[in-house]
Parts: C-alpha cells; sequence; structure tokens
C-alpha cells in the first residue's frame, strides 16, 4: 500500500505527469506526480479555494500544505508585488511546486520542505490558504495548522481553508471559532466549503 500524501517518504513510484486547469481566468500546466493528494486533477475542494480565495495585493501569503502548488502559484501570477510562501512535508510535492514555479517563471515564491510552520522561521503573514489533509489527522495535523496560523497571522489576516461538507468541515470550523473566535462560510460548491477567519487585534 502506498504511503498517505502527508508524508516525509512517499513510496509510490516517481513518474512525472502533467496536468492542465483553467482557474481564475488562468489557463495553468503543472507537474505531478503519483505520492501526491489528487495528483491525476485539480480536486473540487482546491478548485473553489483557488477561485474564490482573497489575495492580497502585497505582504506575504502562505500555500500551507502546497501539494504541486496550485494556490501559492495562482496567488502569485495574481498578485506580482505579493511575496507567497509554500510548505510541504512531502519532498516530491515540494519538488513538484518549485518545478511548476520556474515553468511559470515566477519570482516572488519560495519553496520549504518542513513539516506546517517550522521551516518558515519567523515570517509573518497577511493570508494563509489551505486544503488541509484531514485524512491525516484532525488533532495531529489540521488543528495545528489553525492555531500556528493564528500565530503567524498579522492584525487583520485571514486564514482561508476548503474542507469537504460531510467529512470534517464542522469540526474544523469548531476548531477554528475557538481560536479565531469565529469564522464566516465564504462559498460552497460541490460538496466543499471554504472557511473564512480574520485575526483580530
Amino acid at each position: 500500500m502506498n504511503s498517505h500524501y502527508f508524508s516525509e517518504k512517499p513510496t509510490a513510484p516517481m513518474e512525472l505527469g502533467v496536468v492542465e486547469a483553467t482557474l481564475r481566468g488562468r489557463r495553468l500546466r503543472l507537474y505531478t506526480a503519483p505520492g501526491l493528494f489528487s495528483w491525476k486533477r485539480v480536486d473540487n475542494g482546491t478548485r473553489l479555494l483557488a477561485e474564490t480565495m482573497e489575495v492580497p495585493r502585497e505582504g506575504n501569503l502562505l500555500d500551507m500544505g502546497c501539494g504541486i502548488g496550485v494556490l501559492g502559484i495562482l496567488a502569485a501570477l495574481e498578485s506580482p508585488g505579493l511575496s507567497v510562501w509554500m510548505t510541504d512535508i512531502n519532498p516530491r510535492a515540494v519538488r513538484l511546486a518549485r518545478m511548476n514555479v520556474k515553468a511559470h517563471n515566477l519570482i516572488n515564491c519560495t519553496v520549504r520542505r518542513g513539516d506546517l510552520y517550522r521551516c518558515l522561521g519567523e515570517t509573518r503573514f497577511d493570508s494563509v490558504v489551505s486544503n488541509p489533509p484531514i485524512s491525516a489527522g484532525m488533532r495531529r495535523v489540521v488543528y495545528p495548522m489553525v492555531e500556528g496560523a493564528h500565530q503567524r497571522l498579522r492584525e487583520g489576516g485571514l486564514l482561508q481553508m476548503v474542507a469537504q461538507s460531510n467529512k470534517g468541515a464542522k469540526m474544523l470550523a469548531n476548531h477554528i471559532d475557538q481560536v479565531f473566535g469565529g469564522h464566516t462560510v465564504s462559498a460552497i460548491k460541490s460538496g466543499y466549503r471554504v472557511l473564512t477567519a480574520v485575526k483580530a487585534g
């Protein structure tokens, strides 16, 4: 059995492929490979967050658990004055995200390998976006993502996460409320919803 995509050591064979998708009116061509989440296509959750996320014009945005880099690359293309950070624990994801950044000629992206926020130094953010790996464990992985986002966001910064409405969204929303004091549902489609929270001053 192949390892979970939220893994430091993916065991699936490395076979480079390509996925294409039109998001926010932009046609993307992205390198992909087995051992990553939804590696054959852009999944519906990522697609919904990609189409609806608020992207700052400047400052720092973090794509947490970036996979091949869909969200971060879109943000970097949309806002050239924005510094986009992309992280993943999976070394194959990091390799492919870097390839995709280079393929799109982006100079405002930094891709790092690491477990959650540990590879980011003291960097603070204006937005954190994520399609979190709920199947890796809410308490082990996803809740720490939310808590770390609250610590890392500047005042007024946004956390934007997508989850399947009938698989984890309620638990995630409840934890966001505990940490941030509330949330809004900024989009619903295809069985997914985007949960948005603002860091209060």
